[in-house]
């Protein structure tokens, strides 16, 4: 018999996938499975993952980023979830858990109101409408004043920043901030909102712990300096990218040695060339040299004779790091640089911490242009962590710098919300208000996943929050330590408005996109030749 229908318009091995059965709740079931995931690691008492990628490579945290990146996913309904995700983490650098948790929450409702009878086009009008309405509400849920901030200012910076780390990190929030806001504000530049995250580094070092920690102006190398010489201070730096070694003539040659004295005198050539290059270097004043590739025998031996320290940095990344620390230009092969090409450093030393030997370039000067946070933890696991949580307080700084505004934390925000998007959904007349309905019953997914994974008592936690929000009291949010409902300005958690905002208007543009789709059409030939592969037997043009 010939095919018929779509099996005849597409070759062969295609699926075809249509309808509400088909189609939209098995996406919409996709998308919970992967929000069911990260819900769990949602907030300070969220749980870890242990995540073994295709590499083998092991990684334990909470860190929805991180996690959704090393599971993946191939459901394309459920990678839409992701590049939300993914979008939140490059945009803002926080909030992409919940951004997964609460379209997850929003599909679900979805799910409840088509088995109810609605179309998912009149559900997906109701979510546009909610969130429309939530940025709005957001907005007037501003903390009066924090519009305007001092980005220099530790104590208002930290008060920004802890629910971010505490979020990574709880219990050692204020260690952390700490070491995060002293590294953010030695490197913000005179207009803040041109600060680049790039500019705060981190340091893993076995050993210790997060109390031995600490920050350093300028730029830890996590390699040893090459010669004998191990500190120098108040000193010129000159960089040298190809190397420092002898350059290997274009031509090649055959030469025939007869006698011993042909032998010094073939080499003492060389010899000299190599000390004039040396020397020039260090008649320009520079007392550190940094090599980009090898430091050859030869020139590290008249390095030392005119006492010069000698460092090496592979990475071509960490070498233009090293020329905006110092203030130097790299030059491409070893000459005498001019005085403008060279940099400077405070000091320059070898330092041995747990076990490891690094080299400490320090530059203290005012409106230095690297920092470095150096991370002590007992396991790589641990520093792995630390290095997580403290991305997210420096994006989280960068964030500030741009949009100081905040919101009350603690789920204080996310319950007045669905409160007032509830009322919202009971002026409307259409079908959309159910949509409007589901989508501000929502938003108490927040607080019932903070109460569940500190081990509280969900609903009696969520009933007593809108019975405080209901009396007037907006900014009462989760203590989740004696798991009380108290105010959160005297728990000092905020959370930036910024994230919030942009965190549900991905969920939501992510919820409504998988509910736009009605049909799945794979035409990839079962077990046949990958696109743009010949088949075996056809050549290749």
């Amino acid at each position: 018999m010939g095919s018929y229908g779509m099996q005849s318009m597409l070759k062969e091995g295609h699926k075809h996938l249509s309808g509400l059965d088909e189609a939209v709740l098995k996406n919409i079931d996709a998308c919970k499975q992967l929000s069911t995931i990260t819900r769990t690691s949602l907030g300070p008492n969220g749980m870890n993952k242990m995540v073994i990628n295709h590499l083998d490579k092991l990684f334990v945290t909470n860190d929805a980023g991180t996690i959704v990146n090393e599971l993946e996913v191939q459901h394309p309904a459920a990678k839409l979830l992701v590049l939300a995700s993914k979008a939140q983490q490059e945009e803002i650098g926080d909030g992409a858990n919940l951004v997964i948790s609460f379209a997850g929450q929003l599909l679900q409702g979805a799910e409840e109101l088509i088995r109810m009878g609605l179309h998912p086009s009149e559900i997906i009008s109701g979510y546009i409408k909610a969130i429309n309405k939530t940025v709005e509400i957001l907005d007037e849920l501003v903390e009066e004043g924090s519009e305007s901030m001092d980005v220099r200012d530790k104590e208002q910076v930290i008060s920004r920043m802890r629910a971010a780390v505490a979020s990574k990190q709880f219990g050692q929030e204020d260690t952390l901030c700490s070491l995060i806001a002293d590294a953010c504000i030695q490197v913000c530049p005179k207009n803040p909102v041109n600060f680049n995250v790039d500019n705060v580094r981190v340091a893993k070092l076995l050993g210790g712990g997060l109390h031995n920690s600490a920050v350093v102006p300028g730029m830890v190398l996590r390699n040893d300096a090459v010669g004998t010489i191990k500190h120098i201070e108040k000193a010129k730096v000159a960089v040298f990218v190809g190397g420092v070694d002898t350059s290997a003539t274009e031509t090649k040659g055959t030469v025939l040695i007869h006698s011993a004295e042909q032998l010094e005198n073939y080499s003492k050539t060389e010899e000299a060339k190599v000390e004039e290059l040396i020397k020039a270097v260090a008649d320009s004043g520079a007392k550190v040299i940094v090599s980009g590739a090898a430091v050859g025998e030869m020139a590290l031996h008249f390095c030392e004779r005119y006492k010069l320290m000698v460092l090496k940095i592979s990475s071509k990344f960490e070498l233009r790091r090293f020329c905006r620390t110092t203030g130097a230009t790299a030059k491409l092969k070893l000459s005498q640089p001019n005085p403008d090409d060279l940099g400077h450093v405070d000091s320059v030393s070898v330092e041995e911490i747990g076990g490891a030997r690094v080299t400490i370039v320090k530059n203290e000067v005012e409106g230095n242009s690297v920092s470095t946070v150096v991370l002590r933890g007992s396991t790589d696991s641990i520093l792995d962590d630390l290095e997580r949580a403290v991305d997210d307080g420096v994006n989280t700084y960068k964030a500030m710098c741009r949009d100081s505004r905040i919101v009350p934390g603690a789920a204080a925000t996310e319950i007045e919300l669905a409160k007032r998007v509830k009322d919202f959904s009971y002026k409307e007349t259409g079908l959309d208000q159910y949509a409007i309905a589901k989508f501000a019953e929502s938003f108490e997914m927040i607080p019932r996943t903070l109460a569940e994974n500190a081990g509280l008592n969900a609903m009696e936690i969520i009933s007593s929050l809108y019975a405080e929000h209901a009396s007037g009291n907006t900014k009462v949010g989760i203590d989740l330590e004696p798991g009380v409902c108290k105010d959160v300005s005297t728990m000092r958690v905020w959370d930036l408005h910024v994230t919030k905002l942009f965190a549900l208007k991905y969920a939501a543009d992510a919820a409504c996109t998988v509910l736009r789709v009605d049909q799945i059409i794979m035409s990839k030939p079962a077990g046949g030749p990958r696109r743009n592969q010949p088949a075996p037997g056809m050549d290749e043009d």
